[in-house]
């Protein structure tokens, strides 16, 4: 029984494991479950994830990576070990190749950890990527020409802003606002606004039914329910797509500062081919109702999401991992 080569989406939010020959056989959020007392693990992925902020004392769920990175080393070794245990990807005298994705902007240190941890959990040979690169192949996009495409890849911790020309990043920029700091610009709001408490699956959940980033082109509300901060009780409210904009108004200008800085610093052929191409948007965060619309107007170029903007990263590493012997060569 042999092996097979391997490549990891290792998202802040979720990890995605595409196995080649196979395409993607796993998508589970990035959260582990431990028992304090043995530091056994109970659970990882959805059924941790359904634990959040509903264990006892005992009993927390983590989620071991922070803004695209390894924060607890221990835990994404076990979280890692326990996919691909499931996934039986080892062979009986031989363990897979393993392509794995990291931000622009990460440090040798951060590198090193990741590359460790895969290892650890498993993998004989582990090859590093870079998100965006990964993410615009991912997306359908040929980079190895001599023109410029443009990728936002907005994750759970990261968002990587990429341009992109003869199979390699010509400019690019890694800032820590995505998903996760969208998610806890709505509990502030509702906690600012409403006197509310409520958890992070709840901003969550309101992000995506609710939320909008671009003037008046969505309006919905959602009741949600929470705990009451004058009183301690549970009390319910009505929330509007509005508020929801209004909350995300900071988080979102950083995003569109950080693709309009990649822009000044592309050279001006490949602004030229991206005025033509257009910019295209991956990941979850690129899910949010109007962030497509609101970049388009402030870059004034197209602006357009790709077909399966969670998958990218998966797809374009399934992509690299059948050219992989190009990357043994390195």
């Amino acid at each position: 029984m042999f092996s097979k080569d391997i490549g990891i989406d290792l998202g802040t939010a979720n990890v995605l494991i595409h196995v080649k020959g196979k395409g993607i056989v796993l998508n589970e959020p990035s959260v582990v479950a431990l028992d304090r007392k043995t530091n056994r693990v109970l659970a990882v992925g959805e059924e941790a994830r359904k634990m959040i902020g509903r264990t006892p004392e005992n009993i927390v769920a983590v989620r071991p990576l922070k803004d695209g990175v390894i924060a607890d080393f221990d835990v994404t070794e076990m979280m890692l070990k326990y996919f691909l245990n499931r996934l039986k990807v080892k062979g009986f005298m031989s363990k897979p190749r393993i392509l794995i994705c990291c931000p622009t902007n990460i440090t040798s240190v951060e590198q090193k950890a990741i590359r460790e941890a895969a290892e650890k959990s498993g993998g004989k040979k582990v090859f590093l990527e870079e998100e965006p690169k990964v993410a615009a192949i991912g997306a359908g996009m040929d980079i190895y020409q001599p023109s410029g495409n443009m990728v936002v890849d907005i994750g759970g911790g990261t968002t990587d802003i990429a341009v992109l020309s003869m199979g390699d990043i010509v400019t690019s920029e890694s800032i820590k606002v995505a998903g996760d700091v969208f998610d806890h610009d709505i509990l502030q709001y509702v906690k600012r606004q409403y006197k509310l408490l409520i958890g992070d699956r709840t901003a969550e959940n309101i992000k995506i039914e609710i939320g909008s980033v671009y003037g008046g082109s969505r309006s919905e509300e959602m009741e949600i329910r929470g705990r009451d901060m004058m009183t301690g009780l549970p009390r319910i409210i009505k929330i509007q797509s509005a508020e929801i904009e209004e909350a995300l108004k900071e988080s979102v200008a950083m995003i569109v500062a950080s693709a309009k800085s990649v822009l000044e610093k592309t050279p001006p052929e490949l602004s030229a081919d991206i005025i033509d191409r257009g910019v295209i948007l991956t990941g979850g965060g690129a899910l949010l109702h109007g962030i497509d619309q609101l970049l388009a107007e402030e870059l004034r170029v197209p602006v357009s999401l790709s077909e399966m903007p969670m998958d990218c990263v998966a797809l374009g590493t399934g992509i690299i991992l059948d050219n992989i012997q190009k990357l043994s060569r390195r």
